[in-house]
Parts: structure tokens; C-alpha cells; sequence
């Protein structure tokens, strides 16, 4: 049976009715004179950072989203995939992965322990900004979280995109389905959606990596004393993308030559980890995981299991895996880094650990609300920490940020047109 995009409302096992995955954009509402779709006043004009105070009425946290149950498996991952025409049988191949954790990913639990996390921060510092959750790919919608906006009276929305750096995936595809949900909810004239920077070099998501590498490489000669430094390698491992994509991640007139933004922002981050751990006599690499598509396209590499396997004929007898592409330990963590690099690593006789991820970090919850707070405050962009020299980053994306090769350009929020 040919895949079938979830457009219909479905129902949980208690009966209660689901939202749905709303259809792509025709336009993206845009006030007259504005060049940045959806925005608030402050941020219409496409400065590139606005430093305009602005009086937001809610915190939008944007998930990727994740299935609670093996019936929600496929359903979920033609969300994921809509528009690409793949048929039941190839999205099985991935849904092993889910139905390994009994069809349950991590990812929708993480984000209501972040939202409560944030919740606690704001609180404590007496910041009265409610925070609204809606996901990409499964319940809640981010137009069933525009609805409960509305429903809240809340017109002035500040998005958190769950998403540290730059490229389609990872910060286009948020904006544009901001513009999908305002377009499904018809409520373009009414809510307002500014998103904050790409924070993959401020010091609040930095910190947990940084603190993460430093016990591993201790960890590791603790239980080791015949362990040298020089004998482990740190492999920063993220998302594979497409190379296309990759090379039109962040704007063309930056010129960061081959992998784009995307691997520039990551190498920068890997350095200053490197650097920050008192750990620059250790080797260290960039690498990806979980790339998929047809092998005709190429993909960013090396493969983390690929680099593993080399890891010896290099002299290393001990490895540290940081999953510095990601905020919390979703499936791509568990089952990619957790299962199958951990498992190559031990199939080559490497000691092995792999670092957390910012999760709920004090360090990451607090630098998300600073985040927020640069934009309700306008804060001027010589008072916005960045770890690396790339940032801080851009409150409004730049015109022909992160196409889509395939695709093109679709309607978008938070970024300057197209």
C-alpha cells in the first residue's frame, strides 16, 4: 500500500483525539513594508540582530517529535518523510529502531522535562513568560500549540527550536513549518512568531559538552593507568546531511567553502571544547551518523563506524563519543551512538564512552532563557556571549539561508525572504 501522508485526525488508545501534521504553505503572511514574514514590528525590517526590546506574551519550545507506541511508529515517520512518496516498506527498515524501545521514543518525554525545566528557570527569576510546546512531527502540533496561543490570547510568541545549528533540517525546516501552522490555524492575522538565534556556540549548550569530555578522557585513564592521552581519540559525532544541503547551509556571503555552516559552526564548537576540557594534546575528529537516502547521494563523512574501524591502526586503544549535534538523548543517541558506534568500538577492542548531551544541564536550561531574553530585552549583540568567533549568530535568518536543494524555497518565518 502506497505511504499515506497523516492528514486525518487519529485517535490515542484512551480515545482522545489527536491533532495532525498540517499541510505545507502556500505563503507566509508579511505586514505591509515587512521583508520577514510572520514577525514582530521589532524584527520586520531584517536586521540581523534586533535589538529592539519586544514584549512577548509566550515561549514557543519547537520539537522534532517522536511516536509513544508501537501503532504510532509508521505513522510518525510518514510525517517525517510526507512528500518524498516512500512506500510502508522502506520506513519499516527505520522503524526497527523505534520498535527496539518498544515503538517509544525518548524525544517527547525529554522536551515536557525541558519544558518544565524552563518553566522552573523563568519562575526563578521572576519572568512571567508561559511556555507553549508543539512538535514537527507528532502530538502536539505547533498548530495545536498556535491554538492553545490563541486560545490564551497570546499574539507575541518567541520560538525555541530544539536545534542548535544551521542548516535545512535543523533550522529552515522550523521556520517553515511555523509558516505551515500559521496557514493551518488561519491565524497569520493574529499571531506573531520571532525565533531566537542558532545557539551552538552559546556558553549555556557549550558547557555540558565541554564538562562531558573532560570526565570522559578522566574516566578513561582512571580505569586504564597504562592509557596514555595520545592513546584515545574524541570523535564529535553529528547528523549526517545531504552535501548539497549542506553547502547552502548559512549565508553564501560567509564562504565557509566545503560542508557549509553546518560543518564550520561544528568544527568551531569541537575546538573550543577541545580547548575549554584542558584536552588540545588529545586527537579529536569531526564525524557523522545516521545518514540515509539513496547511496548514489553523497552524504556528509566520514561515518562514525567507519572512522571507529581506523581508530587502531592509528595507535588509539580508547575512544570518547560526544553526540555534539544534538540537545538530549533521543533515538539517533540511543540507537545510533548508544547501540551501533558503541558496539564497532567494542568490536575493535576500543575502550569506549559516550558524554551526555545538554539534556536538562542547569548550564543549557539557563542559556536557553538567556536566549529568550536577549530578544524581550534588545540586548545589544556586544553583550550576547558566543563561544567561537562565528557568533553570535543571527536573530533573522539571511535571504537564501539553508535551501533545500530538492525542493527549493518554501514559505518561511523568522528569516528574510525567500
Amino acid at each position: 500500500m502506497a505511504a499515506v501522508n497523516l492528514g486525518s485526525t487519529g485517535s490515542d488508545a484512551a480515545g482522545a483525539t489527536r491533532g495532525r501534521k498540517p499541510a505545507p504553505a502556500a505563503s507566509a503572511p508579511c505586514a505591509a513594508g515587512a521583508i520577514v514574514p510572520g514577525a514582530t514590528p521589532a524584527a520586520q525590517g531584517g536586521a540581523e540582530h534586533v535589538t529592539e526590546p519586544v514584549a512577548y506574551d509566550a515561549i514557543l519550545l519547537a520539537g522534532f517529535g517522536g511516536p509513544e507506541g508501537q501503532d504510532d511508529v509508521i505513522p510518525f515517520l510518514r510525517n517525517v518523510t510526507s512528500g518524498r512518496g516512500i512506500p510502508d516498506e522502506r520506513l519499516e527498515e527505520v522503524a526497527h529502531h523505534y520498535r527496539h524501545f518498544g515503538g517509544i521514543s525518548p524525544i517527547n518525554e525529554q522536551n515536557r522535562v525541558l519544558k518544565a525545566a524552563l518553566e522552573v528557570e523563568l519562575a526563578s527569576r521572576g519572568v512571567d513568560l508561559p511556555v507553549l510546546w508543539g512538535n514537527r512531527n507528532w502530538d502536539p502540533y505547533l498548530n495545536d500549540a498556535l491554538g492553545e496561543a490563541k486560545a490564551a490570547g497570546y499574539t507575541k510568541l518567541i520560538a525555541i527550536a530544539t536545534s542548535a545549528y544551521s542548516s535545512y533540517s535543523s533550522c529552515r525546516q522550523y521556520r517553515e513549518d511555523f509558516a505551515d501552522a500559521l496557514e493551518d490555524t488561519q491565524l497569520g492575522d493574529v499571531i506573531e512568531i520571532d525565533k531566537v538565534r542558532q545557539f551552538f556556540d552559546h556558553p549555556g549548550f557549550v558547557t555540558p559538552f565541554t564538562e562531558g569530555v573532560r570526565d570522559g578522557i578522566a574516566g578513561l585513564l582512571a580505569a586504564d593507568p597504562d592509557l596514555a592521552r595520545g592513546d584515545i581519540e574524541v570523535l564529535f559525532a553529528t547528523h549526517s546531511i545531504p552535501s548539497t544541503d549542506a553547502a547552502k547551509s548559512g549565508p553564501a556571503e560567509r564562504g565557509f567553502g566545503e560542508g557549509g555552516a553546518y560543518a564550520a559552526q561544528h568544527r568551531a564548537v569541537a575546538e573550543v571544547v577541545m580547548r575549554d576540557a584542558g584536552a588540545t594534546d588529545v586527537p579529536w575528529q569531526l564525524v557523522y551518523q545516521s545518514r540515509s537516502g539513496p547511496p548514489s547521494m553523497p552524504w556528509l563523512e566520514p561515518d562514525i563506524n567507519d572512522a571507529i574501524a581506523e581508530l587502531p591502526a592509528l595507535g588509539r586503544k580508547a575512544v570518547v563519543i560526544v553526540p555534539l549535534g544534538f540537545v538530549s538523548d533521543h533515538m539517533e543517541v540511543l540507537w545510533d551512538l548508544d547501540n551501533e558506534a558503541l558496539e564497532t568500538a567494542g568490536e575493535h577492542s576500543l575502550a569506549a564512552v559516550r558524554v551526555p548531551t545538554p539534556g536538562t544541564h542547569p548550564a543549557y536550561v539557563a542559556g536557553l532563557v538567556d536566549l529568550v531574553l536577549e530578544r524581550v530585552n534588545g540586548t545589544p549583540v556586544a553583550e550576547r556571549p558566543a563561544v567561537t568567533e562565528l557568533g553570535p549568530w543571527y536573530d533573522v535568518c539571511r535571504p537564501g539561508c539553508c535551501e533545500n536543494v530538492r525542493l527549493g524555497f518554501r514559505p518561511a518565518l523568522a528569516g528574510i525572504a525567500p
